[in-house]
């Protein structure tokens, strides 16, 4: 299994397969790259990289280390190691600002993003009321350290508006992607909890001076798709793509649009 050690000695786990122009593919809270499991359709068009960010899925957890500059860190690493060239970077909740923050250093490495289910800002302030309140993320945070595994279950149901799934869907969602996805510890998941919490990247967004793709659930209550028309109004190149009733995750919901979404824009993109 492919691993790249960062200079912090921090072992990151990636995914690869396909060749062509790399797409890189980054989970987000509490996920893994098996999150990703409805699209590796597309190594038929192109280079998939799908990386665990440190503490996720089979990449090493440091016992320190889970402030967003340092996730953003190993994916700088990642694209200089394998010389990753002409990307398109893509970030899914979590995986988004990672994005934002990782861009200034790959900026020559990236010809475009896509951001799925994103937020420049987890929580609502004063002039950005797109985001959860405060008090939901801490509540949550209680809710982990009392009862992790019920409340991982939650966030995940939570993730799907009401009806969205099938039966056959879930079935399908579970057995492929929960039961064979691994869940960080529940120190890491408090850590990086933290990330969305604090951090804010509304100021880098007219800097992202590359196409952009949002996509994003009509009905997503983790990340209100407020959020996405927020951004959609001050990327420089930015394009938004609303799935009409979906949740947090349209990747799983709705693969098969979603993955055609996906083909258009690397064709599109040049």
């Amino acid at each position: 299994m492919p691993f790249i050690e960062t200079s912090a000695g921090v072992n990151i786990f990636y995914e690869e397969r396909g060749e062509g122009r790399p797409l890189v593919m980054l989970h987000g809270w509490a996920g893994s790259s098996r999150l990703w499991h409805f699209q590796r359709e597309l190594s038929d068009t192109c280079r998939l990289v799908i990386p665990d960010l440190r503490g996720h899925g089979r990449s090493s957890a440091p016992e320190v280390g889970y402030l967003l500059e340092d996730l953003a860190s190993d994916i700088v690493t990642l694209f200089e190691r394998l010389d990753l060239k002409d990307a398109l970077l893509f970030g899914w909740s979590l995986g988004s600002q990672v994005a934002f923050a990782a861009f200034p250093q790959l900026r020559e490495r990236i010809s475009g993003l896509v951001l799925v289910g994103a937020t420049p800002r987890f929580t609502a302030t004063d002039g950005y009321p797109h985001g959860l309140s405060a008090n939901e993320l801490r509540g949550m945070e209680l809710r982990l350290k009392r009862d992790f595994t019920r409340t991982m279950g939650e966030f995940f149901r939570g993730m799907f508006a009401a009806g969205e799934l099938t039966g056959e869907q879930e079935v399908r969602i579970n057995r492929e992607i929960v039961m064979e996805g691994r869940l960080p510890g529940p120190v890491v998941a408090r850590a990086a909890l933290g990330i969305l919490s604090t951090a804010d990247l509304r100021e880098v967004l007219p800097a992202i001076d590359r196409p952009v793709l949002l996509i994003h659930g009509s009905a997503d209550t983790i990340c209100p798709p407020g959020a996405a028309r927020y951004m959609a109004e001050r990327l420089p190149n930015a394009r938004l793509v609303l799935f009409d009733g979906a949740g947090h995750a349209p990747c799983l919901s709705r693969p098969e649009e979603f993955n055609a979404i996906l083909r258009d824009f690397l064709q599109e993109v040049v």
